[in-house]
């Protein structure tokens, strides 16, 4: 076991005499040395980091800036400050980080992947049940499901750790898909289909909890952008991969392919997977760790857990946290915003086969392989947009900071979505043209392709600002993202398909990219001028 923290309580000691007495009066000002405790800092100075270290010399002093830990450029100071305990989660290797990311931006794919199953198998199983396109669709409780699944997981990684809430909860999703692929009438096909999704989203609002536990700060949106990047494509895959399958052999096999993918990413979890939860506030952060098979099956199987539950959280405090966050001003205007840009897109992604499938004038009149070809689209421009993302986020972050003589500011992540909302727009006017005077199937394919590119560098902004703003909440604020782009898409399916018949898709997609455009206006600015102050109050 490691001895206590030596260089952190040194800089504590040195910052303050008061550091367990005294509290920052102002999160959106600059801090006083002389009340800092550098082990907290960047959970209690919420949505204000000082990034460089000429700027830490001047606001914390010399002596302790000197003694500040740095990244390999010599300049960004890390938050957290890593320990000098060698298992810390931020002294790992960096192959060791990369590895868990790697896992749980693969799991990530898992809920959705599995959701859209059903839309490659849409009109295989309207026949293999007796029913129509318009019942099997309107099964979307499995995708209202995905985000309440979150706030349950969360509740429990709080108290037992990620790793093993990981492993179960996985364990049983793959367990209801594999009674998804055996299923023998509708009714034990939606049962198994809706907790199998119940279950399934826990990857969905891990990833942020890996990110920050692994990654300095200056780091984060960059790892944020590949684990988004796996539940973004995810619903994308299954109905492109399937839908020459489901062409040729039965749905079935979709179905025990999607099983296979979800058991090779458990053998991951459960051979590779590691716990990340570290308090390093503690003198004794590890306390049950030790090394060994029989230590390794206990944490993942969340004996370790159960047994360190007493040291964290209390049933209380996790049941209520997501109430005691989402009331607040800043998180819940931007929720709202996000429920609308991903929401509609889950829409154009689960009602795309029927327009497409469906006979003129409403849709295309495409069969099994052309509709599956098409849902290539979002899956490159999802790589498209990872790329631009990682680079485009990063320079807006150094951009501000250098303006704010290195100091950040939450309400910096905002500016991407600036490029992200009129690429979104155009996108989707582009996509209900393309449906209404049915176009070139090229002029849906570049509307497709846009909107999922502006999905996807807005849904890292936000992730990236509600972790800013809430640095001790990342469990919460995640589900909350995740629960908030579910409840703002699940319903597309009952209206649009329907509407688009009745007044044509101009106007459907016309009408729902001005609903973006108007929250877009009524919220980012806004948090830009008044959010240093919503945090100020409002903040944990």
């Amino acid at each position: 076991m490691s001895q206590p923290v030596t260089t952190l309580t040194i800089l504590s000691e040195v910052s303050s005499k008061l550091e367990k007495e005294a509290q920052l009066s102002d999160v959106g000002s600059s801090p006083d040395a002389s009340v800092i405790d550098l082990l907290r800092y960047h959970e209690t100075n919420v949505g204000r980091l000082v990034v460089d270290i000429e700027e830490a010399k001047i606001e914390f002093g010399e002596e302790i800036a000197n003694n500040l830990k740095l990244a390999e450029d010599g300049k960004t100071v890390l938050w957290p400050q890593p320990t000098d305990d060698p298992e810390d989660p931020q002294n790992w290797t960096r192959f060791r980080k990369n590895l868990q990311l790697f896992i749980t931006t693969l799991a990530a794919i898992v809920p959705d992947f599995d959701s859209g199953i059903g839309i490659a198998s849409i009109f295989a199983l309207a026949q293999e049940y007796d029913t129509t396109t318009g019942v099997i669709n309107n099964l979307t409780w499995s995708i209202f499901l995905l985000g309440w699944g979150g706030i349950f997981s969360v509740m429990l990684m709080r108290r037992y750790g990620r790793l093993p809430i990981m492993f179960w909860t996985q364990l049983l999703s793959l367990g209801f898909l594999v009674g998804c692929t055996f299923a023998p009438n509708l009714k034990t096909f939606a049962a198994m289909r809706c907790l199998n999704a119940f279950f399934a989203t826990t990857p969905q609002v891990t990833g942020l909890y890996i990110v920050t536990d692994l990654f300095p700060f200056h780091l984060q949106a960059r790892k944020l952008n590949i684990w988004t990047m796996g539940f973004i494509i995810s619903p994308f895959l299954s109905p492109f991969l399937f839908g020459f399958l489901v062409a040729r052999a039965s749905w079935r096999w979709a179905y025990g392919i999607g099983s296979i993918y979800g058991a090779i990413v458990l053998l991951l979890i459960a051979f590779f997977g590691e716990e990340t939860i570290y308090d390093r506030t503690s003198s004794n952060p590890r306390l049950f760790a030790k090394a060994g098979f029989l230590y390794r099956l206990q944490t993942l199987l969340g004996v370790t857990g159960v047994r360190m539950a007493k040291y964290r959280s209390s049933w209380a405090e996790v049941i209520f946290a997501c109430i005691n966050i989402i009331w607040r001003p800043h998180i819940l205007m931007i929720l709202i915003f996000e429920a609308a840009v991903f929401g509609f897109g889950i829409g154009v992604n689960v009602t795309t086969a029927v327009f497409l499938g469906t006979p003129p004038p409403v849709g295309f009149g495409f069969g099994h392989f052309a509709t599956a070809g098409v849902y290539g689209t979002p899956i490159v421009a999802t790589f498209m947009g990872e790329l631009l993302g990682r680079y485009f986020n990063d320079w807006v972050m150094n951009l501000c900071i250098r303006r704010n003589k290195g100091v950040f500011e939450a309400e910096n992540r905002l500016w991407t979505c600036y490029v992200a909302v009129p690429l979104y727009v155009c996108g989707f006017v582009l996509i209900g043209a393309a449906f209404q005077d049915h176009l070139n199937i090229g002029a849906f394919i570049i509307g497709w392709g846009v909107n999922t590119i502006a999905i996807m560098i807005n849904t890292v902004a936000v992730y990236a600002y509600c972790n800013d703003c809430f640095p001790r909440s990342q469990g919460e604020v995640s589900s909350l993202v995740n629960l908030a782009r579910i409840l703002g898409g699940f319903s597309v399916a009952y209206f649009q398909v329907p509407w688009a018949a009745k007044n044509g898709a101009l106007q459907t997609f016309g009408v729902e990219s001005a609903v973006v455009a108007g929250l877009f206006l009524l919220v980012i600015p806004f948090l830009q001028v008044k959010g240093s102050n919503l945090r100020s109050r409002f903040s944990l």
